[in-house]
C-alpha cells in the first residue's frame, strides 16, 4: 500500500521542521560558544625581519555574564604570546558590558595595541527582526541605549597602553619593525573622516622622524570596524599593505561551503570573512575580515560560522602581492 500524498506531505514537513529546530538548538547552545583561532601568514616585513604575532579581536558584543566568552578571550594571551593586538571595535553589547571587556582583556596589559570604535561601543543592541538584514543594512538605533565609551577609551588608552585609531594615525617601532597605523570610526554609521586621513598621516610623520632614519621601510596597516568600499580604497590609496576589518560576523548564518549571505555593509559576500586581497587603482592590500568572537544577545545565534579570534603573523616577504 503507498502512502498517501497528504501523509507523504506531513512526514516531509514534519522533518523539516525537526531539522530546523536541530539546527537552531546547535546554533545557539554549541556553534555560538564554539571559539576557534584562525591563522594567517602575511610576507610583508623587510628581508630578514624578526615576525611579529598580531591577535585580531573582534566584535566581542560583551555582556557581563558571558563569562565562557571573557574567559576563552583571556586564555589567548598564553596560547598566542602576541607582540600586538589589533581591536576592531562593538567590544560591547549590554549597559553593563565594559564590566566583561576587562575581564576579558585585562591580560593583555602592557602589550601594544591600537582600536578603533563600532556602533555598538556607543549604543545597546535593540530587540529588532534578524531577517532584517537580509532586506538591507542595519539602520541607525532610534531608541537605544547609550553605553559608556568614554570609560571604554580610558581603559584602553590607560589601562591597557593602546593607541585610538578613530580616525587617526599613529606609529610604533616592533620587535625591529616599522608600523604605521592610520583608521576611522565606524563607517557604518558614517562616522569615517576619510577626508581627515591625509592630514593625519602627514602629522605622524612629522612626530615619528622616519624619514630622517635610514631604518627599515615601515609596514602601513588601516584598520576599520566596518569594511566598506570607500574605506578599503582609501586605505589602499594611502599605501596600507595590510587591512583589519571586523563587523560583517562572518554572515553569521551561512550554508556551509558558500560565501556569507549578507554583509550588513556593501563588501562582496566572497570577502565578508578571512583573508583576500583588496584592489583598488592598481594596488593591492591584504584584507583580514574577521567572523568575530560574540553576536547581539538578541541574535545569539550562528550557523556554519563559528566565532573566532585570528592570529596574524607578519613575516619577512619581498613586497609583491
Amino acid at each position: 500500500m503507498t502512502a498517501s500524498p497528504v501523509r507523504v506531505a506531513g512526514a516531509a514537513l514534519g522533518v523539516a521542521a525537526a531539522a530546523g529546530a536541530a539546527a537552531f538548538v546547535w546554533g545557539v547552545a554549541v556553534e555560538r560558544n564554539r571559539f576557534t583561532v584562525r591563522h594567517e601568514t602575511l610576507p610583508v616585513l623587510a628581508p630578514g625581519a624578526r615576525p611579529i604575532t598580531v591577535l585580531h579581536l573582534a566584535d566581542l558584543h560583551m555582556a557581563p555574564w558571558q563569562t565562557n566568552k571573557q574567559e576563552w578571550v583571556a586564555s589567548l594571551r598564553a596560547i598566542v604570546e602576541p607582540d600586538l593586538i589589533v581591536n576592531t571595535g562593538d567590544n560591547m553589547g549590554h549597559p553593563e558590558g565594559l564590566a566583561g571587556v576587562r575581564a576579558a582583556l585585562d591580560a593583555f596589559a602592557g602589550i601594544p595595541g591600537v582600536f578603533v570604535n563600532g556602533s555598538n561601543d556607543y549604543y545597546g543592541p535593540q530587540r529588532k527582526n534578524p531577517l532584517g538584514y537580509f532586506l538591507s543594512p542595519s539602520a541607525r538605533p532610534d531608541k537605544a541605549v547609550g553605553l559608556d565609551v568614554d570609560a571604554m577609551e580610558r581603559y584602553f588608552e590607560e589601562d591597557l597602553g593602546w593607541l585610538d585609531l578613530n580616525n587617526a594615525a599613529r606609529a610604533l617601532e616592533l620587535r625591529g619593525s616599522r608600523l604605521e597605523f592610520f583608521g576611522v570610526n565606524d563607517a557604518h554609521r558614517s562616522w569615517d573622516r576619510l577626508d581627515l586621513l591625509p592630514g593625519a598621516i602627514e602629522e605622524m610623520h612629522e612626530n615619528v622622524g622616519w624619514q630622517d632614519d635610514p631604518g627599515p621601510e615601515p609596514v602601513r596597516i588601516g584598520v576599520t570596524h566596518a569594511p566598506y568600499r570607500r574605506v578599503l580604497d582609501s586605505f589602499v590609496t594611502h599605501g596600507a599593505e595590510v587591512i583589519f576589518a571586523g563587523h560583517t560576523h562572518g554572515g553569521q548564518v551561512r550554508i556551509p561551503g558558500r560565501p556569507a549571505l549578507v554583509t550588513n555593509c556593501d563588501i562582496p559576500r566572497e570577502q565578508a570573512q578571512g583573508l583576500t586581497l583588496w584592489r583598488h587603482a592598481r594596488h593591492a592590500a591584504y584584507l583580514n575580515v574577521s567572523a568575530g568572537i560574540g553576536t547581539s544577545i538578541y541574535a545569539p545565534f550562528r550557523f556554519a560560522c563559528p566565532p573566532e579570534a585570528v592570529v596574524v603573523t607578519l613575516v619577512a616577504g619581498d613586497g609583491e602581492f
